[in-house]
């Protein structure tokens, strides 16, 4: 009787299975979205040894949830089969909101509140669809986000911001 197949070492990790793990890890701040979702993702390489090289684009600066995002980012790689993984923060290309994927903006209106301004500067409210919407505050719950004002159905309304460098 033959033996069964030797069970094999796990598959060596390359470019699209360690980008495929990455661009899975959600953002801490909305649950539900990728870091690929958000445009956040911007590379990834695997050299011949396993060792994975992840670039990214923060949306802020100084944004508290970057720690979590590069653990994230580092676990999910290893995940994936790297045998090392270095997660840097690029300074270019600078994020900004055209960076969010259609599907993305839809979910962070729905479920969030918060909304994009538009290339005109204006802000549709993501509740009731005005466009009478009126800044209030440059500083919103977050760093990424300022506060608005909806007169039409009396909401408060967050609005990502450009990313400042």
């Amino acid at each position: 009787m033959s033996q069964p197949p030797a069970a094999s070492a796990s598959a060596p990790a390359t470019s699209a299975s360690v980008r495929a793990a990455v661009a899975a890890v959600h953002d801490p701040e909305y649950p539900g979205l990728t870091i690929d979702d958000l445009g956040i993702l911007e590379s990834v390489a695997v050299d011949g040894a396993g060792r994975a090289a992840v670039g990214l684009v923060p949306t802020m600066l100084g944004c508290p949830a970057l720690e979590v995002i590069e653990r994230d980012v580092a676990a999910a790689a290893r995940g994936a089969g790297a045998a090392e993984v270095e997660v840097t923060f690029l300074a270019a290309p600078t994020w900004s909101p055209a960076r969010i994927r259609p599907g993305a903006r839809d979910v962070l209106a729905r479920d969030f509140t918060v909304a994009l301004r538009r290339r005109d500067g204006s802000v549709v409210c993501p509740v009731c669809g005005g466009r009478a919407v009126e800044d209030r505050s440059e500083f919103g719950a977050t760093l990424c986000r300022s506060l608005a004002w909806c007169p039409d159905c009396r909401n408060p309304v967050e609005v990502v911001r450009r990313s400042r460098r």
